[in-house]
């Protein structure tokens, strides 16, 4: 009996041994499994989730510069669109130029011939294209305008000499002579005629648009030496004021 106690026992110990073992096992196993670094599915759902916001905010930035950087495009070309306002600005400006310029043009009075300094140049002498050069010089401290050709008289004669049908159209207009500042006409001188004419002086006066002329004044003709020239003609005509010499050859 007693050894069968101790074989019981025994069979006993060794039951409960190999239960222990057994619950050992298992337990090893559950402690493998929950020892071992998990992966943690939150860990990763957070930091994704971290990653998710840093990337969404980063975005959500990029696309507020984004935003704000076409927002200040779109205002800078609303400021290239303000360019007409500009521009009108400066139109009106320019036209208030113009304005201001035809305000002067209209301010100037016409030249009277007592500011005019003349001098008469006697050139070609008895050749073809014979003319006297008028050159008018604006003496004052003013400037004043001529316009249409000057009343000229040759010599002792009476006749007022015509306009000349060769010259340029224009003499209606308005030239201003700034002080200082000189104009040109010409005498054409023609000799082909049965009645002659020799003189070596002439009246000359301004007109206006009107035909009406202002004070005469008597020149004499001069050679390009400055020597008194007489001229000779049987006809003659004037050339309108130019700011360029007239048969410049």
């Amino acid at each position: 009996m007693r050894t069968s106690r101790i074989h019981t026992t025994a069979l006993a110990a060794a039951a409960t041994a190999a239960l222990a073992l057994s619950l050992t096992a298992c337990g090893s196993s559950d402690d493998n499994g929950a020892g071992k670094p998990r992966v943690s599915t939150v860990g990763k759902t957070t930091e994704s989730s971290g990653k998710s916001a840093g990337t969404d905010a980063a975005g959500t930035a990029d696309t507020a510069a984004g935003t704000a950087a076409k927002t200040g495009g779109q205002a800078a070309a609303g400021g290239g669109q303000a360019g007409p306002s500009r521009s009108a600005s400066a139109s009106v400006a320019k036209g208030s130029g113009a304005a201001v310029d035809a305000a002067r043009s209209a301010s100037v009075r016409q030249c009277d011939g007592t500011e005019m300094s003349y001098s008469v140049l006697h050139r070609f002498a008895k050749q073809r294209g014979e003319h006297l050069l008028i050159t008018a010089v604006n003496a004052d401290t003013k400037p004043c305008w001529v316009t249409s050709y000057p009343s000229v008289m040759l010599g002792n004669t009476v006749n007022v000499l015509g306009h000349s049908a060769k010259d340029a159209p224009g003499g209606a207009a308005r030239i201003t002579v700034k002080p200082g500042g000189k104009v040109y006409s010409a005498v054409s001188l023609f000799a082909d005629g049965p009645r002659s004419h020799t003189s070596s002086s002439l009246s000359l006066a301004l007109r206006d648009r009107t035909g009406d002329t202002g004070p005469g004044t008597d020149q004499e003709a001069f050679d390009a030496k400055g020597a008194p020239s007489k001229f000779t003609w049987s006809s003659a005509d004037v050339t309108n004021w130019n700011t360029a010499k007239p048969y410049g050859f």
